[in-house]
């Protein structure tokens, strides 16, 4: 058995001669031979078969008539297997119906027995010529075919990753259709329905469609984006910001716009947010320092002529506001350092039950003035808790310090503490003013203080809460709150056990 032809040296064809004439095919053997030719002969049609389909040949020449099996049948099953191989028919019967037969089953061409050997050869050269076409030919298309599917496979993973990501994509072309989006573009413009070949201008909102126009209406080659945003729904429910880029032709002309639209409907939260802290901070702040300045002027004017018992009362109420002030900016750094994460914690085991009794002796003075009882009550065999000392005592101040302030005369402060599962469980009843349904919703917002005509003359920086709440989720813990207004509030505080 010969190695397969494809990796014989392609100078000269590698042959097979299949005739059942013994003289012929030996002779046309040698003479192929001693031009330098690789040639296998094959003595009937059932030889020339399998030498045929084993191995893929350059050229076989075929004998139309044969005992066991007609030239035609060869020819069939050898170009089943090997369609590249060229078949050529030798015959002396040759005719105008087998001939179309034969082409029609894949012959390159016929020999008419007997030839002379520059025939012979001439046809060889041929017949060689034409396959090495093919097969150039087949490579071609092979590499095209390959080169199409690379492309669809690239289209298909870049037209999947266009569509997951969560920014709008939309193109646009020089007439202003739209000629591809993503899903993440009805989404963020809030559109029910789009198609390729829609008019932007009838689609996209007027913002938008105004950048666009920069590009598509200018007789410059404008090469750098533009954005804008856009409020798609009222009250900042839905916020966008649209960045607009030239689409260049290789040339460099334009061939359309892309617009890539991105949600950023929480940063304008943020911001509003921001904002609106900024303006409370100012306002908090304005009142103290004002009041302050206020004194001093009335102080230092000697038209007044303040005796210096007033002048005393006056100092007394400038310390009273400016240690308000105080801590205001200590709650407002605490609350910073929470945000950026800058606190320092020293994190060790603390007895909550210690943690309490020395909180309530810290306010024993505030609530005997107005002949508030407290009671505690602690279950067996509490766990310790691993926790910063600081923050859990200053989350104990501001919610008894609450209890306190907004608690009635002569009455009670009830504390109970148990475990339950996984949490500590710290309840604090008081028997004060209570809290309206929507005061409850807005209980650890930052300024935030029930103004009724319960609380005034309470003062406070509206700040407490809010620091308890946030180092309660700093340790992974939940607070609630139930109160009636008029009968008093509960502080419900789980804290987990064992976080170290």
């Amino acid at each position: 058995m010969i190695e397969n032809s494809k990796n014989i040296n392609k100078l000269k064809p590698v042959i097979l001669i299949i005739d059942d004439e013994k003289g012929l095919r030996l002779g046309t053997k040698r003479l192929l031979e001693s031009e330098g030719f690789y040639v296998q002969a094959a003595e009937n049609g059932t030889e020339g078969i399998r030498l045929g389909t084993e191995m893929e040949f350059d050229i076989v020449i075929i004998d139309l008539k044969m005992p066991d099996y007609d030239g035609l049948e060869v020819l069939q099953e050898i170009k089943k297997v090997h369609p590249n191989s060229v078949c050529m028919i030798a015959t002396a019967f040759a005719s105008y119906e087998t001939a179309i037969e034969a082409t029609q089953l894949g012959a390159y061409s016929y020999i008419p027995k007997p030839f002379a050997p520059e025939e012979l050869l001439y046809k060889i050269d041929q017949a060689f010529k034409h396959r090495l076409l093919k097969i150039e030919s087949e490579r071609l298309k092979k590499e095209r075919e390959e080169n199409l599917l690379e492309l669809a496979y690239e289209k298909s993973r870049m037209n999947t990753i266009v569509k997951s990501i969560n920014e709008g994509i939309v193109i646009i072309n020089k007439t202003g259709e739209i000629v591809y989006f993503n899903n993440a573009t009805l989404k963020n413009l809030d559109i029910d329905e789009l198609k390729i070949g829609d008019k932007a201008v009838d689609k996209l909102p007027n913002t938008i469609i105004i950048l666009v126009n920069k590009y598509l209406n200018s007789s410059e080659n404008i090469k750098k984006s533009f954005s804008t945003q856009v409020e798609v729904k009222p009250d900042n429910k839905l916020f966008v910001e649209a960045v607009c880029s030239p689409v260049p032709h290789t040339d460099e002309s334009l061939a359309g716009v892309i617009v890539v639209i991105r949600n950023i409907t929480e940063f304008k939260k943020i911001e509003m947010i921001k904002s609106q802290f900024v303006s409370m901070v100012a306002h908090e702040l304005k009142a103290p320092v004002a009041a302050v300045q206020g004194f001093l002027n009335l102080m230092l004017d000697e038209k007044m002529g303040l005796s210096d018992e007033k002048k005393k009362e006056f100092l007394s109420r400038s310390e009273k506001r400016l240690n308000s002030l105080l801590t205001l900016v200590n709650d407002l750094l605490d609350i910073s350092r929470m945000e950026m994460k800058t606190k320092q914690r020293e994190m060790k085991d603390i007895d909550i039950k210690e943690c309490i009794d020395s909180t309530v002796d810290l306010l024993q003075f505030e609530s005997a003035k107005r002949n508030i009882s407290v009671t505690t009550s602690y279950g067996l065999n509490l766990p310790l808790l691993f926790a910063d000392n600081n923050e859990i005592t200053r989350m104990f101040t501001n919610i008894l310090s609450n209890a306190v302030k907004y608690n009635r005369d002569n009455g009670t402060i009830n504390i109970e503490v148990t475990a339950v599962k996984n949490y500590v469980c710290i309840k604090v009843s008081d028997t004060g003013i209570g809290l309206k349904t929507e005061e409850k919703l807005k209980l650890f917002s930052e300024f935030f203080r029930a103004k009724n005509e319960n609380t005034r003359g309470i003062s406070g920086t509206g700040l407490g809460l809010t620091i308890v709440k946030r180092i309660i989720d700093s340790y992974h813990g939940k607070i609630e709150v139930e109160s009636e207004y008029g009968k008093g509030t509960t502080f419900i505080i789980h804290l987990p056990i064992n976080t170290k």
